[in-house]
């Protein structure tokens, strides 16, 4: 009796491996090159923190792949002043962030390819995403899926953090401004300030209570103004970079407390 359930304990286990082994011969080895991009700019690299990458089943949520693209900014040069032909190469370049997803697949799926970016300043972080159909063993090299993340990365220089505010005195505001993978702003350049606004702003309860424009410095990224304060008590500044053309928007928010 002990002998006959051996053996079927053995036979069960093997007929387990079996099938695992079946299953797992099914599935196919899938690679997905997936890439964020800043709006009007270049490849979320390194020097802003890269952008965290993410494929889901669409269908079940399952994570299938993540990590955090971390390079270069790719060629200046292709992105931003080479005519493009159909099927010409811009961002499959030795110095262009990417993340390669490598997917175990057993059949056609659709998967929800995300990104976000960039990760070295959290008030500039924003999410994009797509989703697709991916067949096992169907590699997508090359530019790879491209994601694109809107908005500017706001800097706040001054003033600095529970700096001393009085009312009815003229704050000193000054901030850096980049795109969202870090590239230069300036009059004139090739991430052109003359094309946007900064302005900075002092809310309370939600509303507007003053707005004054923030204007080129004289040094690169950055710029300045000052905006007058009213009452006394807790208030918000923003600062704010806005290109309604090219959907990009940054903001970056900072408690004050105004004292007489």
């Amino acid at each position: 009796m002990k002998m006959k359930l051996f053996l079927c304990c053995v036979s069960v286990t093997a007929s387990l491996l079996a099938a695992q082994l079946f299953a797992q011969s099914k599935a196919k080895e899938t690679k997905i090159m997936i890439r964020a991009v800043a709006r009007d700019a270049k490849v979320i690299g390194q020097h802003v923190g890269g952008a965290r990458i993410t494929v889901r089943d669409a269908k079940t949520g399952q994570v299938l792949a993540e990590g955090v693209q971390q390079a270069g900014t790719g060629d200046t040069n292709l992105i931003m002043n080479k005519p493009r032909a159909r099927g010409t190469t811009v961002y499959d370049t030795p110095d262009s962030s990417g993340f390669l997803a490598v997917l175990n697949l057993e059949q056609p799926t659709v998967v929800e390819v995300s990104a976000e970016g960039p990760l070295g300043n959290s008030q500039a972080t924003q999410r994009a995403s797509k989703t697709l159909l991916v067949v096992p063993g169907e590699d997508i090299l090359g530019e790879g899926i491209l994601l694109e993340i809107h908005g500017f990365i706001v800097t706040p220089v001054a003033p600095v953090a529970d700096a001393k505010v009085v009312t009815g005195s003229n704050l000193d505001v000054r901030a850096t401004v980049t795109m969202a993978c870090g590239c230069p702003t300036e009059p004139g350049g090739l991430w052109d300030s003359n094309k946007f606004r900064v302005v900075a702003r002092i809310v309370r309860n939600g509303r507007v209570e003053m707005e004054a424009p923030l204007h080129y410095a004289g040094q690169q990224n950055t710029y300045a103004g000052t905006v007058p304060i009213g009452a006394a008590g807790k208030a918000e500044l923003d600062i704010l970079a806005l290109d309604p053309p090219n959907a990009n928007f940054g903001i970056f928010r900072q408690d004050l407390n105004v004292t007489q």
